[in-house]
């Protein structure tokens, strides 16, 4: 009996769920924040591409 009660109580203080589970928030934050960030980088390198493809086609030979 006293077996499982120190199982039990290795089992409260065990902290390594708690840890993954940390991870997981860590890593849907970074999830949400690529989502919401990701359209208007997009958006912002479309303009420089384009700004450097009117440069190039502007110079003369």
């Amino acid at each position: 009996m006293e077996n499982q009660v120190n199982k039990f109580a290795r089992f409260l203080k065990d902290e390594s769920g708690a840890t993954a589970i940390e991870y997981g928030l860590i890593a849907a934050a970074i999830g949400l924040m690529l989502v919401a960030v990701l359209p208007n980088l997009r958006i912002a390198l479309n303009d420089v591409y384009v700004a450097v493809t009117t440069g190039v086609g502007t110079v003369q030979p």
